[in-house]
């Protein structure tokens, strides 16, 4: 019966992949009805925590995209690309990493990658190069940023093991920049020199390739205000969960806790900005983060929920099978990580689905956080948003899909920079921990 089970998930997994976007989710629902009313198993545990702190967060940010906060930043990266341009490929990780880690989201990579890409091609360098650790580099940051939700799932699974969030932080930072870095060195040889690439000298020859210069925004008044708020809010979340830690213990009994604060902070952050900024707050819900932020909830909401069904159904089984094996060779949990994210296409929808699991298998703190970043695998399948968008923004067609699906510039660099991660978690988590 549960191979029956397990091909619903799959299938369901599969459909939402193929008909892309947001109905990955709604294809989770689907495996659901199946599973429960039609094969009998109970129905799992909606993630609403982490959908809750999506919302929040995405709220604020809409917010800030809607007074012109985005523009500004974006007007920020782009001053600091175009003042080392031939170090692109080693600045523009560090442009969306940064990005992400502030905003707990990868969306907002996607005002950047224009600009990696025409500062490249204004230097000969293949622009594939940097736009393929950019699109990495933006996906690894969600495990490290503060107010992501998937770092704050990881943060409560592992409180009850004596792992704070600060702690979580301590390790999963410094190993994700690391080897985003790292790996950003060895991308910058990838793949032939952009003059020596026949396509783009067939594109060059047609026309079809043009270099625009600098991008020239409009910085709305508001734009400064609403980034300073922005940032008020995220140092005012790490503040309080630092003052609730158990290794602090300033609060020992906080009214609100770390999840709701870090709710109320966004909202709160979203509100002063409507007010100080005077934004028009009818808009907010048109502006492209709000939607993609949006989609991303029903995507977890279905993709998590179906995945914790199949679960919960048959731990026992898999404490049975995996549990030594884990135990073992501890590195297979991010394997699995890497496997059911490229599939999953979230990272907390992923750390939610599996990472219960994983630690009711006895999988030990250092294990799960070091594994952690190997829930980032969503370039593997060449059809995550932001993937996407690198492609299209390249006219030189370095950045191009191969005939294969699987042979595309993001694979290398991801694949790379996620094992690096791993082994860093693993050496500073022996440190820390």
């Amino acid at each position: 019966m549960w191979m029956l089970e397990l091909a619903v998930v799959l299938a369901a997994i599969v459909l939402g992949t193929r008909l892309g976007g947001v109905a990955i989710g709604y294809t989770g629902g689907l495996g659901v009805l199946v599973l429960t009313l039609g094969l009998g198993l109970a129905p799992g545990h909606i993630p609403m925590d982490v959908i809750l702190i999506i919302m929040a967060v995405i709220a604020a940010i809409a917010a800030m995209q809607m007074a012109g906060g985005l523009d500004y930043m974006v007007h920020i990266a782009e001053r600091i690309l175009r003042r080392n341009p031939r170090q692109v490929v080693l600045l523009a990780p560090v442009v969306t990493y940064t990005m992400t880690f502030l905003a707990g989201t990868g969306h907002t990579a996607f005002s950047t990658l224009p600009v990696i890409a025409e500062v490249a091609k204004e230097q000969g360098i293949r622009p594939s190069r940097p736009l393929s650790i950019a699109v990495v580099a933006s996906q690894i940051a969600i495990t490290a940023s503060p107010i992501s939700a998937a770092v704050v799932f990881m943060s409560g699974a592992l409180e009850p093991l004596g792992v704070g969030y600060l702690t979580l932080l301590a390790i999963c930072i410094p190993s994700t920049f690391v080897a985003c870095m790292l790996t950003a060195l060895l991308t910058n040889y990838l793949g032939a020199e952009l003059a020596d690439d026949p396509i783009y000298q067939e594109r060059l020859a047609k026309g079809q390739v043009t270099v625009r210069g600098a991008t020239q925004l409009q910085i709305l008044p508001g734009a400064k205000k609403s980034v300073l708020i922005f940032l008020i809010a995220i140092v005012a979340v790490v503040l309080y969960a630092t003052l609730i830690s158990d290794k602090v213990g300033l609060i020992a009994k906080p009214v609100l806790p770390r999840n709701e604060a870090i709710m109320v902070f966004m909202l709160s952050a979203a509100t002063f900005i409507c007010l100080l900024c005077r934004i028009d707050t009818s808009r907010i819900t048109s502006t492209a983060t709000f939607k993609s932020g949006m989609s991303a909830c029903i995507c977890i909401l279905g993709v998590a929920w179906l995945g914790d069904t199949f679960i919960s159904a048959h731990i026992e089984d898999i404490k049975a099978v995996s549990g030594d094996i884990l135990k073992q060779s501890p590195w297979l949990l991010a394997v699995v990580f890497f496997f059911a994210s490229m599939l999953l296409y979230s990272q907390a929808a992923t750390a939610k689905a599996l990472v219960p699991s994983a630690l009711l298998l006895g999988v030990s703190p250092l294990t799960a956080i070091a594994s952690f970043a190997a829930v980032s695998a969503l370039f593997v399948l060449p059809t995550y948003p932001t993937l996407l968008a690198a492609v299209e923004m390249d006219d030189t067609g370095s950045t191009r899909i191969g005939r294969w699906v699987f042979n595309h510039p993001f694979m290398i660099p991801g694949v790379v920079a996620i094992s690096l991660s791993v082994g860093l978690g693993f050496l500073i988590g022996s440190w820390v921990l």
